[in-house]
């Protein structure tokens, strides 16, 4: 049997790539991100001209070398799991430690509900909660929801960004979703699209399941796509809100607060130079105290910070600061 020559292989390709654009115009090639395949981009070649998807990553910061201890915070290097800092003008890592471990986001996981939603579901689209969205335990961040409540996407995304409230999230995720175990799906497939594929979630607040978590890469992952959507930064830079929503009778049900991240109250500042425009916190027992973030250094270039599993706030904010002091 004779074997092909390469040269007709080529020319094979190039008819099939011919074939099946007859008609369709200028070719355009759409091949996302697949976690099942091994190639990371597809190549199609002709007599006279070369073609090459660009590489996923190609737009990404891809983690270095585990970072030095120097310079560590008072606390040592023991009082947190893992901490990176990316750089997403010069697409570096400037700060890379334990990239890949699997810890529990506790609330950072509403920065991926909030991306479900927004692609999803439109900002006036009117939310109602069911019995679901009814949380009872006294130790929950919530605003105390009760059956047959509405309120606009809109609201309920400042309430689950400044506020973290985690029946919002349940409202929004059986609203969206058409049930808590239906959005998680959706986060999982949009996990999955992101390259975030060693995150796995089972709901949309972050409540502790040993079945939910993420790691600090799959993190910045899923905040770089956050910070695509304006309505995102504008949320999580805001210090405190308030609004009216509605009952189940049409009454107004008045609610004020202010942000979980203590940068923008004030209690915490950066580094000299260093401009906070917002973020996430996570906090639960098993999660530690946890904060993703977004910031700008004096030139306006953007960073993204995360720390999780930190022993205490304290440490959480020491730790994110000597991050950001590279910035200066």
């Amino acid at each position: 049997m004779r074997y092909l020559s390469k040269r007709f292989l080529a020319v094979l390709t190039a008819v099939l790539v011919s074939i099946s654009a007859a008609g369709c115009g200028e070719l355009e090639y759409d091949i996302p991100f697949d976690k099942d395949t091994t190639k990371s981009a597809f190549r199609f070649e002709s007599q006279d001209v070369r073609e090459c998807v660009d590489p996923f990553a190609a737009n990404l910061c891809i983690p270095g070398e585990e970072s030095t201890s120097e310079n560590e915070i008072p606390a040592g290097e023991d009082s947190y799991s893992a901490a990176m800092l990316f750089d997403l003008k010069g697409r570096k890592t400037p700060y890379c430690r334990h990239p890949y471990e699997r810890l529990y986001p506790a609330s950072m996981t509403k920065v991926l509900t909030a991306i479900v939603a927004m692609e999803n579901c439109d900002m006036d689209q009117v939310l109602k909660a069911n019995e679901d969205c009814v949380l009872t335990a006294n130790d929950v961040q919530k605003i105390k929801l009760k059956d047959g409540d509405t309120m606009t996407l809109d609201q309920a995304l400042h309430i689950l960004l400044i506020y973290s409230a985690n029946d919002v999230a349940n409202l929004i995720a059986v609203n969206v979703g058409g049930s808590i175990e239906g959005f998680a799906e959706m986060m999982n497939a949009k996990a999955a699209e992101l390259g975030a594929t060693n995150s796995h979630f089972v709901n949309p607040s972050g409540l502790q399941d040993e079945d939910h978590y993420t790691t600090p890469y799959d993190m910045y992952l899923i905040f770089n796509k956050a910070i695509s959507y304006g309505k995102f930064i504008e949320i999580i830079g805001m210090r405190d809100y308030s609004t009216v929503y509605h009952d189940a009778s049409g009454g107004d049900v008045t609610f004020e607060c202010e942000t979980t991240n203590r940068y923008l109250k004030g209690l915490y500042n950066p580094p000299a130079a260093v401009t906070v425009i917002g973020g996430k916190t996570g906090t639960t027992a098993a999660a530690g105290s946890c904060l993703v973030l977004l910031s700008k250094d004096a030139a306006d270039s953007s960073y993204i910070s995360v720390v999780m599993k930190a022993d205490n706030t304290e440490v959480l904010y020491e730790k994110t600061n000597s991050l950001l002091s590279v910035l200066q």
